[in-house]
Parts: structure tokens; sequence; C-alpha cells
């Protein structure tokens, strides 16, 4: 395959199996392919996530244990202030001066310690923070490593949404659980405990005091939190059945303006989203009633009443100091915020499992197989050859067969035309000789050699698709796409043959106009600008799928000019929905249901019933756009039809 399909993934080891024979990235199954329930969800995605740390425990550690370092260090601040506290009250009872020098020591502890502290939570966020940059670069590597390897046929808008949610979302999920939950999440539970021994230590009954409200917040919490890990993996599927939608409803939105409400193409992402508000108001909605009771708890002026009111009765019976309240005070009051951090953190955990689990299952997506370096091998005649080949999208009962017992040869040099109405098969047998994915049985032949052997296929087969799929880059590149090393003399000569050439010039700035972005060009010019990149790899094998469907008469003509140039010596494969614009052709094929129903020549299908079938069709159809020309017959009627794209090119 392509250069970039010879890097090494380490999570590459599975053999290739059908994509369809996996769950949909996000999807969780068990082996037999049913549906896990919401608790084996969260222990999938625990596993997920354990696994997906792998790379980056050892930084998490050392960030666990600064943070734990840095919580113990939050106790020497409040001892300092004890001191303090008590010294100065100490000399005002008796009258005497203050002892200046012990006041002077505490404070050095107490600032000494406090920015030490700081500085050990800093020096753990850091580490942490880079575990984090390492992780994230290290899974964007490893997915665009196995997507290289992924079967083209794979994209599909729904998969592609997933993709996308994959690398900006899941990723960015994963980050909140990488760079902050390890410090933030053990400081959280590390500094309040510790605190909290410090405050029994200065006193039992202000140590009660200081979480006497806790028992109330945490029965009122665990009420809410009742089912909060199903209920958090159920949400995170439906955001993600939200996300795959919305990227197929952007994908058709010309669709949806130009037909309002009429067009159906939104409905599934304005469902998805519909359930999602429901499900999420009917979740939330009990939860924040709960939450208020439970937070009220800990309000500052109830923490602040119950601790100073009753600790002014301690310091009035001489049990405690002022200074010991004031103490306590103060750490009853940081526990409310340890506590929201801790849920803080337990809840992006839960997150980050199921991102986790989407990214684990894309990392593990299908791949193809690539040829042993040793064992690869190069075609030296450029035939090919279909042997009984079967494919099907989806598997089990879903599945729908769409190639059945596909045989047949394409001879080097000639020009054959795939035809067939609708849904018939023809571009995905097409794309099978281009491998965006392999047959479920059967094999495809270049010269002999199967095509899973070939190292490098795509200097062997070229494609020129409906769609050209130029990217955000320069035209430049675009033309270069596949011969990055080409020369500007070389890129100029495959615009010339394209005819673009002196339309590219035209432009502000030429050659470095990027496309979509600098100036906006036409179905036809795009088009063509594909064809000259074709036309600059060079393959002998070409694949044509209705190059001038969707343009204009006069692009048609000037893309027609240039695919004369670029299928002239190779082996071309003509997909066309139209027969009139393949007789000229060395070889015609026929397909219905995935089957072929017939091959030959113009003259030797005329009689076939498929054959004839695909012309009267094609006849209604212009006669219905009132564009049915008169030139235009049946075969078998004695005159010949119009020449298009294929005869025009092959001749």
């Amino acid at each position: 395959m392509t250069a970039a399909n010879a890097v090494t993934d380490p999570a590459d080891s599975d053999p290739h199996s059908s994509d369809a024979a996996r769950p949909p990235s996000g999807e969780h199954t068990d082996g037999g392919g049913n549906a896990l329930s919401e608790k084996e969800k969260q222990k999938a995605d625990a596993l997920a996530l354990k696994r997906l740390m792998r790379p980056v425990a050892v930084p998490l550690t050392i960030g666990r244990l600064l943070a734990v370092v840095s919580g113990v260090l939050a106790v020497v601040p409040y001892i300092a202030l004890v001191q303090i506290g008590g010294t100065l009250l100490a000399a005002s009872s008796a009258g005497t001066h203050v002892d200046g020098d012990e006041i002077r020591r505490w404070l050095r502890i107490l600032v000494i310690t406090f920015v030490l502290r700081l500085a050990i939570y800093f020096v753990a966020l850091l580490v942490t923070h880079l575990a984090d940059i390492r992780l994230g670069h290290l899974i964007q590597v490893r997915l665009v490593h196995r997507f290289a390897k992924v079967p083209l046929a794979w994209f599909t808008a729904t998969n592609s949404g997933r993709v996308r949610k994959g690398m900006q979302d899941d990723i960015g999920t994963v980050h909140q659980l990488i760079a902050h939950q390890p410090v933030d999440g053990t400081a959280a539970v590390v500094m309040p405990a510790a605190l909290m021994i410090y405050a029994f230590v200065i006193d039992w009954r202000l140590g009660l005091l200081s979480i006497a409200t806790l028992p109330l917040y945490i029965g009122a919490m665990a009420m809410s939190m009742r089912g909060m890990g199903e209920k958090t993996v159920e949400m995170d599927r439906r955001l993600s059945t939200v996300s795959a939608r919305m990227v197929e409803f952007v994908a058709g939105i010309s669709v949806v303006k130009a037909f309002g409400r009429v067009g159906r193409a939104h409905r599934n992402y304005q469902e998805s989203a519909d359930e999602f508000y429901d499900f999420y108001l009917d979740w939330v909605r009990p939860l924040v009633r709960v939450s208020a009771l439970g937070t009220s708890f800990l309000a500052i002026p109830l923490v602040l009443l119950v601790n100073i009111g009753v600790g002014s009765v301690l310091v009035h019976h001489d049990q405690v100091s002022t200074a010991d309240v004031l103490a306590t005070s103060l750490i009853a009051l940081l526990i409310p915020y340890a506590l929201e951090t801790w849920m803080h953190s337990t809840w992006s955990r839960q997150l980050a499992g199921a991102a986790a689990s989407r990214l684990a299952a894309l990392i593990d997506t299908p791949i193809l197989t690539e040829p042993d370096a040793v064992q690869a091998r190069r075609p030296t005649a450029h035939d090919v050859t279909f042997e009984a080949v079967h494919y099907s999208y989806g598997s089990g009962p879903d599945a729908v067969l769409a190639v059945d017992d596909v045989g047949f040869t394409l001879p080097q040099g000639t020009v054959t035309a795939l035809i067939g109405p609708s849904g018939s098969g023809k571009s995905t047998i097409a794309t099978l000789l281009a491998r965006f994915d392999d047959p479920a049985s059967g094999t495809i032949r270049i010269g002999g050699v199967d095509i899973t052997e070939i190292d490098d296929l795509y200097s062997q087969v070229g494609m020129v698709l409906q769609d050209p799929q130029l990217l955000t880059i320069s035209i430049r590149d675009n033309i270069a796409l596949g011969r990055p090393d080409a020369t500007d003399g070389q890129i100029r000569e495959a615009a010339s043959a394209a005819r673009i050439l002196d339309e590219i010039e035209a432009l502000p700035n030429g050659f470095d106009t990027v496309y979509g972005s600098d100036s906006g060009l036409s179905g036809g010019q795009a088009q063509r600008i594909a064809i000259a990149r074709a036309v600059l790899v060079d393959a002998p094998i070409l694949v044509l799928d209705e190059a001038t469907a969707l343009t204009d008469p006069e692009s048609e003509h000037q893309i027609q000019q240039a695919l004369s140039t670029l299928v002239r010596g190779r082996t071309v494969l003509v997909i066309a929905h139209r027969p009139e614009v393949i007789k000229g052709v060395d070889q015609i094929i026929v397909v219905e249901s995935g089957r072929v129903v017939a091959t030959g020549t113009h003259d030797e299908l005329a009689g076939h019933p498929a054959y004839a079938r695909m012309w009267q069709r094609a006849g209604a159809d212009a006669r219905l756009a009132g564009t049915h020309r008169t030139g235009s017959r049946e075969p078998g009627s004695g005159t010949t039809g119009p020449t298009g794209t294929a005869e025009g090119t092959h001749r």
C-alpha cells in the first residue's frame, strides 16, 4: 500500500477481519455480539481506561506521590497558626511581652511550607500535563497509523463522525483525567484527611464539629449519586450518537437547505438530539433538588455557626483555646471544596472511561492485511482478473450481499465498461479492485498477483471518482498528493494534460492557491485537478467512476479531452449508468443485483435482455428529461449511438 501504511502500529497484532464483524466504535458487545448491560459497560470502560493509560502509568504515579506530599504539607500552616495564636493569647493573658522570636520562627515555617507545598503541587501538575501531552500524541499517532490501514469502505458518514469525536472530543475528555485528576483527586483525599486528623489532634470535640454537617451532605449526595455510573455511561453513549448524527446532518446541509422540512436528511440528528434532551432533563431535574439540599449542609454560614457557636461554648468553659476554634473552623471550610474536587474527579473518570472505550475501539479497528516486506510482489503485467468474488455489507442476519460470485477479466491495455442499474454493485466491484476493502471470498489479481500481496497498490491502480476529493491545501500539493517528490515541471505537465493548466495560472496565487479557501473552483475544474493527480501518478490501471456525471456540458467536454490523454495505453475500468456513452469500449460487463449477467462488446450484447433493458431505461429517462437525441437508438436498430466519455477517450 502507501508508504504511510508501512509504519508499524503496536496495536496492529490482530489479523484482519471484516469490519462488520466488530461492533461500531464506542459500542460495547460481548464475544457473541450481544449488547452489554450498563454495569458491564462500566467495567469494560475501566479496563479500556487502564489499557489506555498504561504508557504513562509511571509519571502519573509520580504525580500522585507528589500530590500526597503536597496534601500533608497543607497541615503545617494550620499548625503554625495555632502556635502563633497560642503564643499571642498566652502573652495577652499573662500581661507579658510577646516572644517575637517564637512568632517569627513559626511565620518562617508557615511561609516556607506554604511555598514548598505550592511548588510541589506545581511540579506534580507539570509531570501529569507532560504525560497528557505524550499520551495525546501517542493516541493520535496510533490512530493515524491505524486509519492508514483501515479499509476505505469503513469511512462511512457515521464512522467518520466517530473518528472526529475520538480525535477531538474524546482525547480532550481524557486530558482532564490524565493532566488533573491524579493530582487534584489525590490532593482532594489526602489534604482533608490530614487536616481532619490534625483537627482531632487539637481536640476531639473540635474534630467532630469540623465534620458535623458532613454526614448529612454525604447522605444527600448518596441519594443523588445512586445509579450515577450507569446514567453517565448512557449519557455518553447518547452524546456519541448525537455527535455522529451531527456529522451526517452537516454533510447533507445543502440538501436540507434546498428542501427545508421536506428533506428528511436531518431527521436522525433531530431525533437523537431530542432523545438526549428528554433523557438528560428527566435525569437531572430530581437531582438538582437533592443536590441543592446537600450543598446547603456545607454552606459557609451553617459551618461557621456550628463550629464557632459550639466552639465558643468550649472556649467559655476553658476546654479549648480561641486559636484552636479558629483553626478547626478554617479546616471545616476546606472540606466542602475538597469534596467537590473529589466528586468532579470521579465524574471525569467515568466520562474518560467511556471516551477510552471509544478510542480503544478506534485503535482496534480492523485493518487490511499487508504483504510481508520479504513476500511483497510487484506485477509485471497489468491485466485484471476477478475470480468468484463475494462481498457483503454488514454481517449476520443484517448482512446485505453486494457482490455475488463475480468473475471477469480486464485484458491489459483495454477499456472495459461496467454498467448496470443503481445499486447493482458496480461501484463496489470497482472499489474492491482499488482495495477499499477485501472480499469475503474469491481473489482479485493484477498480472497474476493477488492484490493483497502487492506492495504499494496505488502505484498500480489510479482512480478518478465522481467526487474529486480535494484537500484544503494548495493546488500544487493536491496534484502531487500521490507523488510528493514530483517537480514543478512534472506538476505543470500533468495539469496541462488534464486541460486545467491555464485556469490554474489565471488564479491570483496560481498553483499556490489553497483549494476551498483562497478561491472557489467549479466542480469541473476540481475534477480536472483530480485527473491531473491521476496523470502524475501514472498508474497503469485506471478506475473511472462516472467522472463526468456531476458536471455541466462544457466541463464534461473538457474532462473528456483530459481523460482521452489519461486512459491511453492503460487498463481502464469505466463505471457508467448510461449505456449510450460506452459503445466504443473493448468490453462491456453488465451487472444486476451484484452478479455479472452479460459480458461482450456492444454488438455482441445487442440481443441480450439485460443490455436491452438498460437501453430502454436510458431512452425513457432521456425522453422524460426532454434531452433524448435522435442518434441514440436501441441495440439492433442498425444505427450508431452517440459517442461519449469512454468511446471518445478510448479512440
